[in-house]
């Protein structure tokens, strides 16, 4: 059975359970949400989850599941309830993580959106002791809707004082360096690398996120790159590798509409990446 095939019989039994197991909190039918009042706050739970439990058992256990469901949002309601009067208002200590694209039992739970093919934009909660990911049921009972000013708090808050920096990789030529020390934050840089080059350039840059502190860039102007890529390389390699917070292993090339393109250390092995090389050796 789907889970919406269950929906009205689920949704029936919950309103039938609810005087007993939680008196004071009601069904939402325009939203299928739990709503339980806690205090002068109150939570919401969104039936999906119940549903899909429900539609991989039999009917008749229906009424046990949706009991023990109801229990444990009331459980969470409480913890969540607690953390908006620990926290103050959540909303100011949301952020944004890029991470290496996550397997999806990985995913699953969590508040996460796809950011490009290889990365994904994690929310998160920052505080040094109740912080972590923001999963779903988390964001549910807390109200956390609409996100889009996620972006502007990890700006404003933690990326506002970013160090760039240029540093020697070969003789005469340089690696851009776009850190802050400790950070967890500096990879979400990575959808506006453009901000960090010396002027726009058409071929795009190589680009390297170590670890969550810190990025590389390295404009590509000439065949030359083909010299650097190698050595940019493993340079990403060793600081992924003595990272506390690492985060990709692998060289990029961002070009076009902020796309990112994974590279072999020898640039002949990208088809792609050689056809950018032949035309930068034409006179």
């Amino acid at each position: 059975m789907e889970p919406l095939d269950a929906a009205a019989g689920v949704h029936a039994l919950i309103r039938d359970l609810l005087p007993a197991v939680a008196p004071s909190a009601w069904f939402d039918s325009g939203t299928s949400e739990v709503v339980l009042p806690v205090g002068r706050s109150e939570a919401r739970a969104s039936s999906w989850t119940v549903l899909e439990r429900c539609a991989r058992e039999p009917r008749d256990a229906w009424p046990g599941v949706i009991d023990d469901w109801l229990r444990e949002v009331g459980d969470r309601a409480f913890l969540a309830v607690g953390e908006m009067e620990l926290f103050g208002d959540v909303r100011e200590l949301l952020r944004l993580r890029i991470v290496p694209k996550l397997a999806p039992r990985d995913r699953e739970g969590l508040v996460v959106v796809p950011a490009g093919d290889h990365f994904d934009a994690m929310v998160m909660i920052e505080h040094p002791r109740y912080g972590g990911p923001l999963t779903k049921a988390r964001a549910g009972l807390l109200g956390l809707r609409k996100l889009g000013y996620v972006m502007t708090n990890t700006h404003d808050r933690e990326l506002a004082d970013v160090e760039v920096r240029d540093q020697p990789l070969l003789p005469g030529e340089n690696v851009r360096v776009v850190t802050k020390p400790g950070s967890r934050y500096v990879s979400a840089l990575l959808s506006e690398v453009e901000q960090f080059l010396p002027s726009y350039n058409e071929n795009g840059a190589l680009v390297g996120v170590p670890c969550h502190s810190t990025l590389l860039l390295y404009p590509i102007t000439s065949t030359s790159v083909r010299e650097v890529l190698p050595i940019f390389s493993d340079v990403v390699a060793e600081m992924h590798d003595a990272a506390d917070d690492p985060c990709a292993s692998g060289v990029y090339w961002s070009h076009g509409a902020r796309r990112l393109t994974p590279l072999p250390p020898e640039a002949d092995d990208s088809e792609e990446f050689a056809a950018l090389l032949s035309r930068l050796s034409r006179p």
